[in-house]
């Protein structure tokens, strides 16, 4: 696994390798299963701090990328399979929670609609 951060982005480190590591497992450059290193490790390779690595691999581990497995290690998870259950649940959740707050269905849809375009056009900006 190839990964380096740069110092002078304005994207934080930890984003920086979250990025990274979301996107080879998207691609299948880290195929599921394949076994990251550890924190300590990848920290002292990439010149970062310990806690800057583990932040990155909480938040691949929260969006589903990766697996933490105890002494197996982190792992890369089946990206698609969990991405896409994890972005319905996210989903249904929005939808029964602009339901109670008595927001129109356009109105909601609208929301969603502004709120995807942000999110990806600054994917875009920062690829």
């Amino acid at each position: 696994m190839q990964l380096s951060v740069d110092p002078a982005s304005g994207t934080p480190p930890y984003e920086q390798i979250r990025a990274l590591i979301a996107e080879q497992a998207r691609t299948g450059e880290l195929a599921t299963g394949t076994r990251l290193p550890t924190v300590r490790a990848l920290a002292e390779q990439l010149g970062l701090a310990a806690g800057t690595v583990a932040r990155a691999y909480r938040e691949l581990e929260a969006d589903g990328v990766v697996e933490t497995h105890g002494r197996r290690g982190t792992l890369v998870a089946a990206v698609g399979d969990s991405a896409h259950r994890l972005a319905a649940a996210a989903a249904a959740e929005y939808a029964e929670r602009a339901r109670r707050l008595g927001v129109p269905l356009a109105d909601a849809l609208g929301a969603v609609d502004n709120a995807l375009r942000v999110a990806y056009r600054e994917d875009a900006a920062a690829g």
